[in-house]
């Protein structure tokens, strides 16, 4: 029962963390005239930070488990972290297109397809992509390819570090 309270506190944590770093980016891009065109640096940073506090509360956790630590149990505080953190995130992309910034989603479409015309795409073709991306430029689908892709690549960090650090107690015997 321990564990299962440890992981709740350090995925909350540590998720937390990410998620506030995310909103703090994303509300200095808006600051800064770059949220329309991030840099693709921005990404980047995001993603070893991603890493970075994933990797961090798995290591909290096996310190907080005695040093113990299981393929499953790294996957599941890692998991839980990336979604922690990108429920925070779809929270502030929700305002942020709702009450901060109530036209981004025209203006995206509007770079979008100047994007497509400068790269010679025919009118047909712009068209289709313009109705293609209204049907998946709603809050809720926005939201759910969001959580589920934080899911995904939360697995794939947490699977890595659970391999790497794993610890399991029969292996000390």
């Amino acid at each position: 029962m321990e564990n299962q309270a440890s992981s709740k506190n350090i995925i909350l944590n540590y998720g937390g963390i990410l998620g506030i770093i995310s909103v703090f980016q994303g509300l200095i891009m808006y600051a800064t005239g770059n949220h329309l065109k991030p840099h693709w640096s921005l990404s980047v940073i995001a993603i070893v930070l991603l890493i970075v506090i994933i990797v961090l509360g798995i290591k909290k956790f096996k310190t907080s488990n005695n040093g113990f630590l299981s393929f499953g149990q790294a996957v599941k505080v890692g998991v839980g972290i990336a979604i922690f953190s990108a429920l925070i995130s779809v929270i502030y992309q929700y305002i942020f297109v709702s009450f901060i910034e109530p036209t981004y989603m025209e203006q995206m479409a509007e770079i979008q397809m100047q994007s497509l015309v400068d790269q010679g795409y025919s009118e047909e073709q712009i068209e289709a992509s313009q109705e293609m991306a209204k049907k998946f430029s709603s809050p809720g689908i926005t939201a759910a390819f969001s959580l589920i892709g934080s899911a995904i690549i939360g697995f794939i960090i947490s699977a890595i570090a659970g391999a790497v650090m794993q610890k399991r107690e029969e292996d000390t015997f």
